[in-house]
């Protein structure tokens, strides 16, 4: 604990140095003192001493090899530690870059331009029970799109999105996009053909298919997470103390939300529901026996007006026309009735609202494609200045329009403060009339006043916005692929929580991890991960990463002390020390005051080897 403490990797790693290498991994991971098992690991990121947590995760991470057996850390660290990414999300993300490089093996040979690489990440994909890890769950809730983009992360969430989240996900987008496709044919097609029975029936089956599949399964699934919210106290706090169940900050369940209260306002106000209260199946049968009479009747009177010499008293009233009357209560399912008239002027806007929100939720497709993925977050991003843009207008709309309206003209278009800011809204989006220009000529005062106002907001405004928005895309362009890949391991942590046991677990064996991977050729290594190429200049390297040693292959030995260069820190403290010494020199310390300090040096050399030969048998006293 003394080498944790002091927060520095050499001594921490003189610490572990006496460790026998079957036991080296538990060492750092798991000691026990008195009854209580302690965690080095997670004892040195509680205590800030990141430096020492570095040193451990490498030194866990390295591959070792003696004749016999290769030692590799990670299956005790996954072990010992499930939730080892969800604990550096939280307190070290500093560290998580070191730790998912200590996953890759490059190997310093090529082969016909490529490079074989070993990714160990069965322990990113699973579970000890052999389900799906939460690790992405754990990196996407963390937010980092710099760590999405490490081909770690890469590899293992493209590789369940292309093995098993990816059809399930358009799957499930078919039978969306099946509901949007009838939802626009009943709404917005069929109503525009010439009224039939037959029209009428297709539009009634449609949307009852909508009212009963599409809003029953957005109905459902609100409801499941509102439930699932509310158990877990999980809320998000608005505004005046007003609380919403949390999976509403999302922004798709909050569209899926306003769609689900359009569709219902939308069978409230159904007009083909408030028409059948009035449908008569014998209207038709009726109203022709009511015509047949009167024009039985009428022809019965003219010809009593001829005979019996009343034609100039008939004549006078004009001839009886027969006015022809669509009577909608004898057509099946029809939205023409008095009450359908009136419900129709809410339900055909709301009917236009529920439209554009389903082709909102469908920009969950552009997941398929990062690069167009990206492309809909910067958009997304950098709409909030567009925001800003229309605020700053409408805000010179009113004030110039409220300024026009106090002065005293006779330009119809600037009386009053509506017909004002109607008439600068117009300006401004090039919309007014030419042949209405003239009229401010008659006012130069009023012409002024619109000047200016086209200067603040048709150049000036204009321009900052195309700044702002030049500054937003390149803030954004950076982390733009990182952000896209966020939003897929988000949809993958959905999608793959819907899948079967029984696939997931056919799937995870399609892997075979727990076949041993071959270094270089003739050289098989151990087992957790997936073998790929990649081109020789992508990384290249020409280090041997796995550290092999002679000599005996018993477990119980160490390690063998690695003749390592001095790096960099190391010059610095000699440099350090000769400079502190010649100070001394300098200023009359003598020799008296160095020899005293070398002897201060050497006994705390020799202190420090002391110290390390007699806690060599423990590991608590040795950490």
């Amino acid at each position: 604990m003394k080498a944790i403490n002091t927060n520095n990797a050499k001594q921490l790693e003189k610490a572990v140095a006496c460790a026998p290498r079957g036991k080296r991994s538990m060492w750092l991971l798991d000691i026990t003192v008195g009854t209580q098992s302690i965690s080095p690991l997670y004892w040195s990121i509680e205590s800030g001493s990141l430096e020492s947590a570095k040193a451990m995760i490498r030194d866990l991470l390295i591959i070792r090899a003696d004749r016999d057996n290769y030692y590799y850390g990670a299956d005790d660290l996954f072990t010992r530690h499930p939730d080892v990414i969800k604990r550096l999300c939280a307190d070290a993300r500093a560290l998580l870059p070191g730790l998912f490089d200590g996953l890759i093996w490059r190997s310093r040979l090529t082969q016909d331009g490529q490079r074989r690489v070993n990714f160990y990440i069965k322990h990113l994909l699973q579970d000890a029970d052999g389900k799906f890890n939460k690790c992405l769950d754990w990196l996407c809730e963390a937010g980092g799109p710099e760590i999405m983009c490490h081909p770690v992360v890469e590899l293992f969430s493209d590789l369940v999105w292309d093995g098993i989240a990816n059809r399930f996900f358009m799957f499930g987008k078919c039978w969306f996009l099946f509901t949007l496709g009838l939802f626009i044919i009943s709404q917005s097609v069929l109503q525009h053909f010439p009224e039939s029975q037959g029209i009428r029936t297709s539009t009634m089956a449609i949307r009852c298919f909508i009212y009963v599949a599409s809003l029953g399964r957005i109905f459902h699934a609100q409801l499941s997470e509102a439930i699932g919210d509310c158990r877990a106290r999980r809320f998000i706090r608005l505004s005046g103390g007003i609380r919403i169940p949390a999976y509403l900050g999302m922004m798709k369940n909050a569209i899926s939300f306003a769609l689900m209260l359009c569709l219902m306002l939308m069978l409230a106000e159904e007009p083909i529901i408030w028409c059948a209260a009035t449908y008569d199946p014998d209207a038709a049968s009726k109203a022709a026996v009511a015509a047949a009479a009167a024009a039985a009747s009428r022809s019965a009177a003219s010809d009593a007006a001829d005979s019996g010499g009343g034609t100039s008293v008939y004549s006078r009233a004009g001839p009886v026309v027969a006015k022809v009357v669509v009577n909608h209560n004898a057509n099946l399912f029809t939205q023409h009735c008095p009450d359908g008239d009136v419900n129709l002027q809410v339900y055909e806007p709301v009917s236009m609202v529920a439209m554009l929100l389903y082709w909102t939720l469908i920009l969950d497709l552009s997941v398929v494609s990062t690069r167009i993925s990206a492309f809909v977050l910067v958009c997304g991003r950098t709409v909030s200045e567009l925001g800003l843009t229309l605020l700053a207008m409408a805000y010179l709309i009113v004030a110039f329009a409220s300024a026009i309206s106090s002065l005293n003209h006779n330009n119809e278009a600037f009386k009053g403060i509506p017909n004002a800011m109607l008439t600068l809204t117009e300006l401004s989006l090039s919309m007014y009339s030419t042949d209405n220009s003239e009229a401010m000529l008659e006012t130069p005062i009023v012409l002024f006043v619109v000047a200016c106002f086209l200067i603040l907001g048709s150049i000036f405004l204009l321009n900052l916005l195309v700044a702002q928005l030049n500054a937003a895309y390149a803030a954004v362009y950076a982390d733009m692929v990182g952000y896209a890949r966020l939003d897929r391991g988000k949809l993958i942590n959905e999608t793959v929580a819907g899948v079967s046991n029984k696939r997931w677990s056919r799937w995870l064996a399609s892997l075979r991890f727990d076949e041993r991977l071959e270094y270089n050729e003739g050289d098989v290594g151990v087992a957790g991960g997936l073998q790929l190429l990649e081109p020789a200049n992508a990384n290249p390297t020409n280090v041997d990463m796995i550290l092999r040693f002679g000599g005996s292959t018993s477990p119980a030995m160490q390690w063998p002390e690695l003749d390592e260069e001095d790096n960099e820190s190391d010059k610095f403290e000699r440099l350090e020390k000769v400079l502190a010494r010649a100070t001394k020199k300098i200023g009359g310390g003598g020799k008296r005051g160095g020899k005293s300090n070398g002897t201060s040096s050497m006994g705390q050399t020799s202190s420090g080897k002391g110290s390390g030969s007699e806690n060599g048998s423990e590991a608590a006293d040795s950490l």
